[in-house]
């Protein structure tokens, strides 16, 4: 296969889940946006999913997913988080991989390790695991085996190439420069490096073990292109320099995903003209993926890899645990000695818990290992608990031996988690991301020492005291354990305490005699209360965690705040052992991602009942205005009115018009008023929302739907129609009303 191209993005974003809540909490450089995930996925990952092609007046001619057309890979853990908040990009990620295999007879998706680990640095236990649970977590969303998987950072060794092997995989991605020797017969051997290497062809990495493994090489200097030399400025530019690069066999590209629109702005729609050529078929090119291009043409040499290696970092894989001068985070005179200590202290902790698991887990599981390795799809949701139980617990197990089970296979993944490449890469230990990996160390060891493991927590923490911050107010490893990890730790105390909070301030209290429940994926609290006594409503709270049997049941009394601010109601415990312990909710101390949550949901809310009382008095309010008198310019007592603007907004969007005389009036009031509105952008949100929603009713009303459209910009309104766009897209061919609906939206017609 000549002239043939294949452009790779890799999509992924790090854990970054509470690990007792199983729930992304507010970052604060996500603003405003509630964290990365959310903010990266609206500027690139549902871009991608639907990125605009346009003509040359600016007007839309496609909505082309570039899933479909590229290869790709999604981490797990972007994908499971994908899965419960971004539903509609989700689907469309799989489907895109569904109709490449229907077209090439090869799906474009590739898996990934499943927590981003650098391979290399890891145990053989934990290589074992991050590819076998990435399998299983491919295997579960994809509807099929993985054909090729992309390793964390490209990093690789021949160990890791063997496990790889062993899973079934057929092929990885490299950069040039991580080519050491070609040889043509595997015999006589001649060194490259990235400028010298053949990248058109794969090549077979002959194994010990003598399974085969094949490898593509992607061009660097076109990659590399793409992220920094601003090539996506321009996608007839950005065709051209492919056009130009192509030739005998596959000219291939890997790009890290956000490029396209987070790093980018717009980047998607670079690529989208660009696939959009190649699958026309200009000058010759063939779009295709890499297993495709493998069962056309399989290799016919062979390749000697760079032994732990990796496509950002020039020493090998010292990025991950030394100062070895390879970092990003803009801050000159920083050093990174503070990575040896904090490798070495995750490595201990690993290690200890690898020798809990089996000592503990042994009498537990008909074969810990393989209940180990078999939990991946457990945490696919491929196989239930009840399904894992019978297949990998041992023989007439009691319930509390399944609580303890449950909880050893929870440590191993938390555990395992820690080792993300990001808590590495950047140039701070006080940064997110170092934190974050601590916060899942904290978390394995709590269920560590709950299955009867001694405490490791001394041991590691004097390592960490070894790790000194850039930050001298941040101290050491150490000093960052104590001041922000330990207190993200949840107990039964804060666990109630934010359930109490949540049903407060989202007005979910429970009626005497009700139950109610604060909801998180990885743990739920349900509160009964009952009628009150001596100013204090007694009941009960239950917690549960997500794939743990127990349940952990308390006794309460709860005395709601009698002041504005809801910390400062108070609360008592009783433990089933009966001991009670009293506390006002202020004294809980949570950690700020947690509060900026609670803060959330009261603004979720407050909105919310806001908006609905706010619609109620409009509606009153606009049949009361009068016609438009001589030299009038806005209503009388306009400043007053002002609070009802977005209902009356939203009442003269979606209802059926006033008398003109009145609608007149109406109009330049909500134009004045509208011009330096705080909450003129929280409207649009809405009106944009409301569209979409219509939009996707079995028989949406499209001719109303558009003079909606012309009257929110008769208003000076502006809403983002991206999700309107992409709903009418699914109602092609556009004719009739649809059709007028359309051009008010943009697309060409």
């Amino acid at each position: 296969m000549d002239r043939a191209l294949c452009i790779h993005g890799h999509f992924y974003q790090p854990p970054r889940e509470d690990p007792w809540l199983g729930h992304i909490l507010p970052e604060g450089s996500a603003a405003p946006s509630r964290h990365w995930n959310e903010r990266i996925c609206r500027e690139s990952y549902a871009p991608m999913a639907r990125a605009r092609r346009l003509d040359g007046a600016g007007h839309i001619l496609e909505l082309l997913s570039c899933y479909e057309w590229m290869s790709f890979n999604v981490g797990p853990t972007l994908l499971s988080w994908m899965a419960r908040s971004a539903p509609e990009t989700y689907a469309r990620i799989l489907e895109a991989d569904r109709k490449s295999l229907a077209r090439l007879g090869h799906g474009n998706a590739l898996a990934q390790v499943y927590h981003h680990v650098i391979l290399p640095l890891a145990s053989d236990l934990d290589k074992e695991l991050e590819v076998a649970w990435a399998v299983a977590d491919f295997t579960a969303r994809f509807g099929r085996a993985p054909e090729g998987m992309w390793l964390a950072e490209t990093a690789v060794d021949t160990p890791t190439l063997e496990v790889l092997a062993a899973a079934g995989i057929a092929f990885t991605i490299l950069a040039p420069s991580q080519a050491e020797a070609v040889s043509d017969d595997g015999k006589a051997w001649r060194g490259v490096d990235a400028g010298s290497l053949d990248i058109r062809r794969p090549y077979t990495v002959l194994l010990p073990s003598g399974r085969p493994m094949a490898v593509f090489f992607y061009h660097g200097p076109l990659s590399q292109a793409v992220a920094f030399e601003r090539l996506l400025a321009d996608g007839e530019q950005f065709f051209r320099r492919l056009s130009g690069a192509t030739g005998q066999g596959l000219l291939s590209l890997a790009t890290d995903g956000e490029t396209y629109g987070h790093h980018f702005t717009f980047g998607e729609m670079a690529l989208a003209y660009v696939l959009d050529q190649a699958r026309s078929g200009r000058d010759g090119i063939t779009l295709t993926n890499y297993a495709a291009f493998l069962a056309a043409d399989p290799p016919r040499r062979f390749v000697r890899i760079r032994e732990a290696s990796a496509w950002s970092c020039a020493h090998g894989v010292e990025r991950w645990r030394s100062d070895c001068g390879c970092t990003t985070g803009g801050h000159p005179g920083y050093n990174q000695q503070w990575r040896a200590p904090l490798r070495k202290a995750l490595n201990l902790l690993k290690t200890l818990l690898d020798a809990h698991f089996f000592a503990v887990g042994g009498p537990l599981f008909a074969d810990a290992r393989k209940a180990l390795v078999a939990y991946g799809r457990v945490l696919a949701g491929s196989m239930t608990a009840e399904a894992f139980e019978a297949a990998h617990f041992a023989a007439k197990l009691p319930a509390a031996g399944r609580g303890v089970a449950w909880k050893l296979l929870s440590m191993q993944a938390w555990g395992l988690s820690s080792f993300a490449s990001c808590a590495w890469f950047f140039d701070e230990i006080s940064r997110l991301e170092p934190v974050n990996s601590l916060t899942f160390v904290c978390r394995a060891m709590e269920l560590a020492r709950g299955t009867g493991m001694a405490d490791p927590e001394p041991e590691m923490t004097a390592i960490l005291a070894e790790a000194r911050s850039n930050d001298p107010e941040m101290g050491t490893g150490r000093d960052i354990w104590d001041n922000l990890v330990r207190p993200r730790r949840e107990t039964p105390k804060s666990l109630v305490s934010q359930a109490m909070l949540h049903l407060t301030l989202e007005g979910r209290l429970p009626p005497s005699g009700e139950s109610a429940e604060a909801v998180w994926p990885g743990v739920t609290v349900a509160v009964r209360l009952d009628d009150p006594e001596d100013g204090a409503r007694p009941g009960t709270a239950s917690i549960r965690y997500a794939l743990e049997t127990a349940v952990e049941a308390y006794a309460v009394r709860y005395r709601p705040a009698v002041t504005a601010d809801p910390y400062d109601g108070c609360l008592s415990l009783v433990a089933p052992g009966g001991l009670e312990e009293g506390f006002c909710l202020r004294d809980v101390r949570l950690p700020v991602n947690k509060r900026q949550s609670l803060a959330d949901a009261f603004a979720r809310h407050n909105e919310e009942t806001w908006f609905a009382a706010t619609l109620s008095r409009a509606a009153t309010a606009r049949r009361l205005v009068t016609e438009l008198q001589e030299a009038q310019h806005t209503l009388n007592l306009a400043t007053l009115w002002l609070p009802l603007w977005p209902g009356l907004v939203w009442h003269d969007v979606f209802d059926l018009p006033l008398p003109e005389k009145n609608a007149a009036l109406l109009r330049l009031f909500l134009l004045e008023a509208g011009r330096n509105s705080p909450v003129k952008a929280a409207l649009e949100a809405r009106l944009s929302d409301e569209t979409a929603r219509r939009l996707a009713e079995p028989d949406p009303d499209c001719r109303k739907l558009a003079r909606l459209i012309q009257r929110a910009a008769d208003l000076d309104l502006h809403p983002d129609w991206w999700p309107a766009q992409n709903a009418l897209w699914e109602r092609r061919p556009f004719a009739g009303p649809t059709a007028e609906l359309a051009k008010a939206l943009g697309f060409v017609v």
